[in-house]
């Protein structure tokens, strides 16, 4: 592995993996939208060069990634943001949002790589675990993430006659300043740290899909696998808000 560009690298998960990526000695291209926070990685080390973008701006996304000052076999894109729908109202441009950054960044982001991308290479897209199972509040940002999940399977098809390997990520709850705004219960949060030593060494064995934490991420994809009657009737039992009698 010759370096690794990693997008929302100036928080959470990313930042991290900026870190510790270029304490294993590897160049990183650390990609985000916060200046001090990128000049804080470089002073961390001498690994690590800061990339300032917002990725919902295509053609600031296409300018910046067009003149790269190396091309990583490793391609880790991480950003993402959160917000919750409550009680089931419908606010479309939180959804828009959400969508903007979790869906569109990953395409802007993907487009704006594809030119430098070779035969060995490996893209890892950071989806959740939200994905599998229909949750309370979470109809902006599950789909989102759901449409992660499709993207990197269909991608994977796409990409194969090519020798392009595919990873999508899928966290459970990691302690990180986006769930510090999350006001219900996060059971087995796990820390970046973590996070990244999963990521990392999930990406080193060259892993399709990457789960963790193993135990949470398990629970999650049983219940998803059972019928939506089900489901709906487990989710609606120990995480749907009560019904208020008039």
């Amino acid at each position: 592995m010759s370096g690794v560009l990693i997008t929302g690298a100036t928080s959470g998960i990313g930042k991290q993996l900026a870190q510790d990526y270029a304490r294993q000695g590897l160049q990183v291209l650390a990609c985000g939208r916060n200046e001090a926070v990128l000049n804080e990685l470089c002073e961390v080390s001498t690994s690590i060069i800061p990339l300032r973008f917002d990725l919902t701006d295509f053609e600031q996304t296409l300018a910046v990634l067009s003149e790269l000052p190396f091309i990583p076999t490793l391609w880790i894109l991480n950003a993402g943001g959160c917000e919750y729908i409550d009680d089931g109202v419908m606010d479309a441009q939180l959804m828009a949002r959400v969508m903007q950054i979790n869906v569109l960044g990953v395409a802007n982001t993907i487009e704006a790589i594809q030119p430098y991308l070779k035969s060995g290479h490996r893209v890892a897209i950071v989806g959740s675990i939200a994905s599998e199972l229909a949750l309370p509040r979470a109809e902006a940002y599950g789909s989102s993430k759901a449409a992660v999940g499709y993207l990197v399977r269909a991608l994977r098809l796409s990409w194969a006659s090519k020798g392009i390997d595919v990873t999508c990520v899928f966290p459970g709850f990691v302690a990180t300043p986006l769930t510090e705004k999350n006001t219900f219960e996060m059971p087995m949060m796990i820390s970046v740290e973590s996070a990244s030593q999963a990521i990392r060494c999930g990406l080193a064995k060259g892993v399709a899909n990457l789960y963790f934490p193993a135990r949470f991420t398990w629970m999650i994809r049983l219940l998803g696998m059972l019928p939506y009657r089900w489901q709906y009737q487990l989710v609606s039992r120990f995480f749907a808000p009560k019904r208020t009698r008039q």
